[in-house]
């Protein structure tokens, strides 16, 4: 809820900003404690987040709320002191009384600053770690290696990673804050009802009235937060989409159109985040006004008692004095229903990535090391009964007439398309996909797309983000990086901008090359690796791979000449199965389609 530098007085306290932009991405790198990173498989219902925050820290909040609490008793204390003082020690002129009451003062002052200080230093470490915690589950439930039925997008996910786990760890300052304020009402009704039990009563009665008021104006705020977070998680969705697709919308001239789509949805979070502020001030005002209805009240009813002589002029100073005092911790008692509403809106959309169910249902299986891989009859988006078998070790290019074709077969072979969803089967080392679990498949079978993602940081850490590339060199150098690297002074510490802002596009395809060769996978599978690399770079490339593979199963989907002639045969695929099968100088001598299709 609060911030460090915003610490500056004890009766400086400011909301976590709820408008701020998911900007902040998580280096690969970054890793969590197991306990951290765990995500069950069984649902997290929302009351169920919000306890597991709580039950996590109550050390912590037992320690902030006592000190809080303290703080809060501190700060009721000082009127009532100021009271006695002029009740007792003022009448009776002893300096010595004088002297004891202004040391009293002083005790009390220190008691306000260092509880406020420790106590909010307890509540915040608390707060910090524990949305980075959710943080961290939250990301580690969206990397899992079987995909989750989120229904949501990558930029809604960064959002609840961020924005929402943030205000969900806000309830770790909320109770003891919630707590502390009660405290202070309490402590003033009770010094009140000694002066006059109609006092006590008056601030009982309307702090009870002051909730239920409140209580109402609340469930609007969570209602419209909910709103507003969905519609921001939407917006950056969409930025997220343009970022990665605007070198091809600019390529066919869609980033006009792109900008208006992004323009519209952005347009509707601005509307929604400007009703929550409404729907925020309003609620302010009213508990500001209430408040202060009440501490008039307060003072009024005390002034009549005074002028009625049914109290002193000491018990009238500490009446004025707590009816200022007592508007603060009204104005956070007041306030907290609405932080536990955002919080609970927070909740349910992170419940909304974590509870959410695999979209498949993983093996217990190990693929052979080295092995085979055969589609058989599989049927999904433009495939037909598609059949081919790669024996073990065999260097296979596929040359997919149509685009989508090698897109679908693709990410049916990158599991990014559940056994489930589509007909027919595909093997690995003779075993079934779906009798495997993910993270086997992916330690035999490698796919890598023809848009790999090209991480911030360096070329090395793109290249061997785990440190542990046995081929390193041999893969930078097969993939024709050697280039790039002999550019710079820091070779393959060079750094990389996110996305790959400061290479080409031939660079960047290279260098997702040499990645996926660094992972020396026992299958391979290549999706238009070269297609922004010049012909006799491509040549090289061919050559390489061929050589750095050999005895290593590698598939190849493209239409480059240089890959179907370095490979052992070509599988046409066409109208979704499999037309031809030979070699690639056997296919140009017989068929006049091929040779169409691919002669440059």
């Amino acid at each position: 809820m609060t911030t460090p530098d915003e610490m500056t007085a004890p009766d400086e306290m400011a909301p976590a900003d709820e408008t701020t932009a998911p900007d902040e991405t998580t280096a690969p790198d970054e890793t969590a404690a197991p306990d951290e990173t765990a995500v069950p498989d069984a649902p997290a219902p929302r009351a169920g987040i919000l306890r597991t925050t709580l039950r996590r820290n109550v050390g912590a909040m037992a320690g902030g709320t006592l000190l809080m609490g303290l703080y809060q008793a501190g700060e009721t204390a000082f009127p009532i002191a100021l009271g006695l003082i002029v009740e007792h020690t003022m009448r009776e002129r002893d300096l010595g009384r004088l002297g004891l009451s202004i040391a009293a003062l002083a005790v009390i002052i220190t008691t306000v600053s260092l509880s406020w200080r420790f106590g909010m230093r307890v509540l915040q470490k608390a707060n910090t770690t524990e949305a980075h915690r959710w943080r961290v589950r939250v990301a580690a439930s969206a990397l899992q290696p079987v995909a989750r039925d989120t229904g949501l997008k990558s930029g809604e996910v960064l959002t609840i990673a961020t924005e929402d786990a943030d205000q969900t760890a806000d309830i770790i300052e909320v109770v003891p804050l919630l707590i502390s304020s009660l405290v202070a009402v309490l402590i003033t009704a009770v010094a009140l009802g000694l002066a006059d039990v109609r006092l006590g009563l008056l601030v009982i009665a309307g702090t009870i009235a002051i909730l239920s008021i409140l209580s109402v104006m609340s469930k609007r705020i969570g209602a419209s937060t909910r709103e507003q977070q969905a519609r921001v998680a939407r917006a950056g969705a969409k930025v997220a989409d343009l970022i990665s697709g605007l070198r091809p919308l600019h390529g066919f001239g869609g980033n006009h159109a792109a900008f208006r789509s992004y323009r519209r949805v952005s347009t509707e979070a601005k509307s929604q985040a400007i009703t929550v502020a409404r729907v925020n001030g309003a609620y302010a005002g009213v508990a500001l006004a209430l408040n202060a209805a009440l501490a008039a009240a307060v003072t009024l009813t005390a002034g009549w008692l005074a002028f009625e002589g049914r109290i002193g002029i000491g018990e009238l100073v500490m009446s004025v004095g707590l009816a200022q005092f007592i508007m603060e911790p009204l104005r956070l008692f007041s306030e907290m229903p609405k932080y536990v509403m955002i919080a609970r809106a927070s909740a349910e959309r992170m419940e909304l990535v974590l509870a959410a169910r695999p979209v498949m249902t993983p093996g217990t299986g190990r693929p052979s090391t080295g092995g085979d891989l055969e589609v058989d009859g599989v049927r999904y988006g433009s495939l037909r009964e598609l059949k081919f078998h790669v024996a073990a070790g065999e260097f296979v290019a596929i040359a997919a007439y149509q685009a989508q074709a090698a897109a679908d077969l693709a990410a049916v072979l990158a599991v990014r398309v559940p056994p489930g969803a589509y007909e027919g089967v595909v093997r690995v080392g003779g075993q079934d996909l779906a009798d495997l679990p993910v993270e086997g498949i992916r330690e035999h079978l490698l796919v890598n797309p023809y848009d790999g993602e090209i991480f911030a940081g360096t070329l090395r850490t793109n290249i061997d983000p785990s440190g542990t590339a046995r081929l390193l060199p041999e893969a930078v150098a097969a993939s024709m990086l050697t280039d790039v690297v002999a550019l710079h002074p820091e070779g393959l510490d060079h750094g990389v901008r996110d996305r790959g802002a400061n290479l080409s596009g031939g660079q960047r395809q290279r260098l997702s090359l040499a990645r996926a060769l660094a992972a020396d996978a026992g299958i391979l599978v290549l999706h238009d690796p070269t297609t922004a690399v010049d012909a006799v770079t491509e040549q090289l490339i061919a050559r390489n791979l061929a050589r750095l593979r050999a005895n290593r199963t590698t598939v190849v989907i493209t239409s480059s000449p240089a890959f179907l002639d370095a490979a052992d045969r070509v599988l046409v695929l066409d109208g979704g199965v499999i037309t031809a099968d030979d070699t690639h100088r056997g296919l140009l001598g017989t068929d006049a389609g091929y040779r169409q299709a691919v002669a440059r």
